[in-house]
């Protein structure tokens, strides 16, 4: 069972008592229980249908709900679904206890807002754009109530830092909860309409459409992600010394992609970038990579043919993007003095100078056979040292920012074990050894 910290079952107890104060029915409200039931009976049903096929929640029945509903009512309709619905991690009881606690004070609190401004009675005589008002200022109530919470079970059972907890929450979960906010007004106009429920379902079919299509997004994202995984595993099998090493260069690159404010999409490219950079190293002879001692000049000039055995690799992988140069030219230096073709400046694609620095920051924080991990405070004075003839200056200050902000905790080693961030460095280690451990023996 995943622990999870009593602070936050403390904080979810509060929330599920929250959610059922809300189920209270207020006197003298009338109510259709028929609505409830159909209504929550849809929801239930879309809800085991999307979670099957990782496609989200169906947030338009929910939000339908709180327009034709009262609060309380409308509350309800959340509950069948969200208790029944899979949950991909333990314990089971406690994710559907705050998932159904959560959705339900969301529903609420639309409901509440959508009937204070009185837009149950515009739905009987649709007056827009007006009626869009209520619906608009419903869907930013139920949104704020969402990320509030969301934001909290953060910073309690994940331990996110407080002042990261809800930075771009909000407004990351508004434009999703916008559409279906406008479907779900949708279905309560026609639902109130002479054409009745049925016509309502009819707006969950261009939905369903929707869900279909982003189902197979995930599932093209998904054979993306086997693909890769399955091209590191395989550099990890032939180079036991590096094992781990990917990952935790997919991890910097990202570090760094972020701190320069780019996009999520190139985001993700760079680290798919970083996870891959050394998978040339499969058409580089085994007994190479696992050499004890120094290397000839012969094997030398054998291993560094591995950025274009692996840009021959993923070469036809379109996905990947610029995440092919970045494979080929990471060892290539600001100063001209790098391989395979001695780029010089500018003319080292972006992303190859992003992975050039995770790259020899992870190989010099790393424990190798030969060598200690060093520090990470050595391994940054070592990589500005280096900047401006080895390195990108922007990408090395870009890290150094990002470590500042986040941390370094690498948690594989090349031997498999927990590397300290603060790991001592080998006596005796002449400076810029480190740095050149990206281009060395092992790191290569």
């Amino acid at each position: 069972m995943d622990a999870v910290p009593a602070r936050a079952r403390v904080y979810v107890a509060g929330v599920v008592l929250a959610a059922l104060l809300c189920l209270r029915p207020l006197p003298a409200t009338p109510t259709s229980w028929r609505a409830v039931l159909l209504l929550a009976g849809l929801y239930a049903g879309s809800e085991l249908v999307a979670r099957s096929r990782s496609v989200g929640t169906c947030y338009p029945v929910l939000l339908a709900g709180a327009f034709l509903l009262p609060p309380s009512a409308a509350a309800l309709v959340a509950l069948p679904g969200a208790l029944l619905s899979p949950v991909p991690r333990r314990p089971c009881a406690l994710r559907r206890a705050w998932r159904a606690a959560q959705l339900t004070l969301a529903v609420w609190a639309a409901a509440y807002v959508h009937g204070r401004l009185g837009g149950r009675d515009v739905l009987v005589e649709p007056d827009f754009p007006y009626a869009l008002v209520p619906g608009g200022t419903a869907v930013l109530a139920f949104c704020l109530v969402l990320t509030l919470l969301d934001g909290g079970i953060l910073a309690l059972a994940d331990h996110v830092p407080a002042s990261r907890t809800w930075r771009g929450l909000f407004t990351r979960t508004l434009g999703p909860v916008a559409v279906h906010g406008l479907a779900g007004l949708m279905m309560a106009v026609l639902w109130r309409s002479p054409y009745g429920p049925v016509a309502a379902l009819l707006v969950l079919l261009p939905m369903c459409v929707a869900w279909w299509a982003f189902a197979q997004y995930h599932r093209e994202g998904a054979a993306h992600q086997a693909t890769i995984r399955a091209l590191v595993q395989a550099v990890d099998i032939k180079d036991g010394y590096t094992r781990g090493h990917s990952e935790r260069v997919g991890r910097a690159t990202m570090m760094i992609a972020r701190e320069l404010g780019m996009d999520d999409e190139r985001v993700e490219t760079l680290r798919f970038a970083g996870i891959l950079h050394d998978v040339g190293k499969l058409g580089v002879p085994t007994r190479l990579l696992r050499k004890e001692g120094a290397l000839t000049p012969e094997e030398r000039r054998v291993i560094e043919l591995h950025p274009e055995y692996g840009h021959e690799m993923v070469r036809g992988i379109r996905f990947l993007g610029e995440a092919r140069a970045a494979v080929l030219h990471h060892h290539e230096r600001l100063d001209g003095s790098g391989y395979p073709y001695g780029l010089v400046g500018d003319r080292i694609p972006e992303s190859a100078r992003v992975v050039a620095v995770a790259d020899a920051f992870d190989a010099m924080t790393s424990t190798r056979s030969y060598r200690r991990a060093r520090p990470v405070a050595a391994a940054v004075e070592e990589l500005q040292r280096c900047a401006g003839k080895q390195f990108d200056p922007r990408m090395v200050g870009a890290l150094v920012r990002a470590l500042g902000r986040h941390g370094w905790h690498p948690s594989v080693t090349a031997d498999g074990t927990p590397a300290p961030s603060t790991a001592a460095a080998a006596p005796g280690r002449p400076r810029g050894e480190g740095a050149r451990d990206s281009v060395g023996r092992r790191a290569v």
